[in-house]
This record gives structure tokens, sequence and C-alpha cells, in this order.
């Protein structure tokens, strides 16, 4: 049986999957949809990684590139890096003997619209 995490069932090219949890309860299907995103940038290393590949110039980075800039091996970055692209915040691409890792902006649309606080009127106005 694989370990692979289903992927996001929300549709990501809607304008927003709900409103801001402000506003509203988030529904049960997105809730359970979207907490593998959350969960996965509640990582250090993971939220490095998403900052790096969401801000890489060209809109998309090697992982040849990102390798470097942490003191851990290979391996534990490739682990970080599957565990984004299973919670659908980046896609890859294998080119030759490099992968190339490039952020999902709808999906990243998504979280920061459910997280979105409106600023609201002081007391007393």
């Amino acid at each position: 049986m694989s370990k692979q995490a289903a992927p996001l069932s929300l549709d990501f090219t809607a304008a927003t999957c709900c409103p801001p949890l402000t506003q509203q309860r988030v529904p049960g299907e997105a809730a359970a949809a979207l907490a593998p995103a959350f969960k996965a940038l509640g990582d250090p290393v993971r939220l490095q990684l998403m900052s790096m590949i969401a801000s890489a110039e060209g809109g998309e980075v090697c992982v040849c590139d990102l390798t470097p800039a942490f003191d851990l091996t290979g391996p534990t970055i490739s682990h970080h890096l599957r565990t984004l692209r299973e919670a659908g915040l980046v896609d890859s691409e294998r080119r030759g003997t490099w992968v190339y890792y490039r952020a999902r902006p709808q999906v990243l649309r998504q979280l920061a619209a459910l997280l979105a606080v409106e600023p609201t009127a002081p007391a007393g106005r």
C-alpha cells in the first residue's frame, strides 16, 4: 500500500474555495482538503523550501539549487519536497538527472484567502 497522500480534492481553478475563516465556518470537506497543505508548511525547512520555490526567478528552481541552502542530506531535502508536492503546494518536472519545482499559485491564493482578515472598525465608532 502506498504512503503517498491523496491529491487535493478541491477545485483550485475556482476563484476561492471558501470565505475567510473569520467570516464563516470552514466546511468539513474544505478543511480536510486544505489541512495537508497547512501541515506541510508547518515545518520550518518546508516553509523555507516553499519560499525559495515560490520566489524563484523564472518561476521554478532546480533541486540542485535548493539542497546547498540547508545543512541536510539530499534524501532529507527530497523527503521535504515530496511532502510539499503531495500536499499540492508544488509541481515538479524531471529533466535529465535533475528535478525542477514550481509553486502552485492558485493553491497559495486559496490558503491566503482562507486566512485573510479584514480590518474592523474600532469599537464605539
